[in-house]
């Protein structure tokens, strides 16, 4: 386990998840923490730099360039390795599991031996003291890279992944994760555990509009994020990556409900 402590931070921090090699959108993001005045060291990243869409090699060079703070995601573990699957953490023979095989082929094509070794040594977890709170990333599960965490999830979940984190870096008064894709924020028993969302995929919403979070005076806000959406679907049709997620960038539903809980799927009637 690699952890980076990050100290103090103080000011404003732009806090994302899953750019899912939408170069598109990881453009707009670092736009506007520009435009919000976040320097780079204050922007941190849950992880899953690489994924669905077609700009791979395009987006991990716009992290790297932006200098900003990244937490290995399941992706990054994988690619690292040169590994032949994501470690998604999907359930076999699930539409989700079925389509990984197409995208990550494409993004392994697509990456070097200089992108791979900078996954290889990207933390797992960080850490930094904010407004006089401690604050752990991480990208799934403390227990789990790929574990799924979902707002619907029983208080033994969390007291688990928390248990487990403090196991691993000292006590902490807030939880900042990604990898499941639905932005949320939930107070627990130990603290907020607070999920960014993803940058590169809509949140299963019938929005096209993806989501971050800015940490600012020791509280968390999740907001939209508006980029180019027709240039990331023209790059993906072009790459004859799955039509599935092509399409969901604009509709902003999911291929499949597979992996998310029965209280968080959409019934097809309520589809605009």
């Amino acid at each position: 386990m690699k952890h980076s402590d990050l100290g103090v931070l103080n000011g404003d921090l732009l806090l994302f998840g899953g750019p899912y090699s939408n170069a598109q959108a990881t453009t707009a993001l670092f736009a506007q923490a520009t435009r919000l005045g976040v320097a780079s060291d204050h922007v941190i990243c849950t992880g899953d730099v690489v994924a669905y869409c077609a700009g791979a090699a395009a987006t991990v060079d716009a992290v790297r360039a932006a200098g900003c703070v990244v937490v290995a995601g399941n992706c990054e573990v994988q690619l690292a390795q040169n590994a032949d699957g994501c470690g998604c953490g999907f359930d076999a023979g699930s539409t989700c599991d079925l389509l990984s095989v197409a995208w990550y082929a494409y993004a392994r094509a697509q990456l070097d031996d200089v992108a791979r070794d900078w996954m290889a040594r990207l933390p797992d977890v960080v850490t930094f003291t904010h407004h006089g709170r401690r604050y752990g990333v991480i990208h799934g599960g403390a227990t789990d890279v790929a574990r799924f965490i979902w707002q619907t999830d029983g208080s033994a979940v969390f007291d688990e992944e928390w248990d487990a984190l403090e196991r691993l870096v000292g006590p902490v008064d807030c939880v900042v994760a990604g990898h499941s894709g639905l932005p949320f924020m939930r107070q627990t028993t130990r603290g907020l555990w607070v999920n960014t969302g993803v940058i590169g995929m809509p949140p299963h919403n019938g929005a096209a509009q993806t989501h971050y979070a800015v940490l600012s005076g020791g509280k968390v806000a999740i907001h939209d994020l508006t980029y180019d959406v027709p240039e990331a679907m023209a790059h993906m049709e072009a790459a004859g990556l799955p039509s599935e997620y092509r399409c969901a960038l604009n509709s902003g539903y999911w291929p499949s409900e597979d992996v998310l809980p029965d209280a968080l799927r959409m019934a097809v009637s309520d589809r605009g």
